[in-house]
């Protein structure tokens, strides 16, 4: 599903360049769980952005589904990151005085896989059963700052899922979260790549929730250093 050769990213900072990525290869089969390690700066967050067509590549290539991408434009990787991939960072990022709902359903007026829902009852009946499916369908109505930092992570899932992207990839989806709701956010992760086949790309520097992966790709100084199957 994912296939990169040789892949760099240098970033201009000044009059410095920074070589985020440096000649990496890798490649991960469709409905794989790979977590993505590494110490801050060694490129993991790089890698993921590039996987999730956030951004290009200074060279290589990248396929994805066997389509290359690495020299798409914004608006086609766009269309990629819509029908593809489906996002959960760390830091949320949800509307700060939507509801729940509201956060869920917003994928859906822009989404270009037929998933695209004109009418409304219809979107709010599939967000709602997106939130009950992570446990939040009691706080369907509830905003941002009315929920936990464990609840606004289920919220970013139920968005991430709304359009069933095969791939959904995490940046430290645990790393804002007290151990009891991080602990159910990987339980949440872990039931939906088992039961619906997702493939699940993680970056994270939490040894415990990497140890959950089927496969660890560990990353230093912008290399692949190591990968080693669970």
């Amino acid at each position: 599903m994912i296939e990169i050769e040789d892949v760099t990213k240098v970033y201009q900072v000044g009059q410095v360049e920074v070589h985020a990525l440096q000649g990496v290869s890798l490649k991960i089969e469709r409905g794989e769980w790979v977590a993505i390690m590494g110490p801050s700066g060694s490129g993991k967050s790089t890698l993921m952005h590039l996987m999730g067509c956030l951004d290009t590549p200074t060279s290589g290539v990248y396929r994805l589904n066997g389509v290359e991408v690495s020299g798409m434009n914004e608006n086609q990787l766009a269309a990629i990151r819509n029908v593809q991939i489906g996002f959960v960072f760390q830091t949320f990022n949800l509307l700060p005085r939507a509801s729940a709902l509201k956060q869920v359903i917003l994928p859906m007026q822009y989404s270009r896989n037929g998933h695209r829902v004109a009418d409304l009852a219809e979107r709010k009946r599939r967000a709602r059963e997106a939130l009950e499916m992570v446990g939040l369908g009691d706080r369907l109505d509830h905003q941002p700052t009315e929920l936990s930092g464990g609840q606004q992570q289920r919220v970013a899932i139920a968005r991430a899922l709304i359009n069933a992207p095969p791939i959904i990839m995490t940046d430290e989806p645990t790393g804002n979260l007290d151990s009891k709701s991080g602990a159910e956010v990987m339980d949440i992760l872990t039931r939906l790549h088992r039961e619906k086949g997702i493939t699940l790309v993680m970056v994270t520097h939490d040894e415990g929730i990497g140890a959950l992966a089927e496969r660890i790709v560990r990353v230093r100084d912008g290399q692949v250093m190591q990968e080693a199957k669970q």
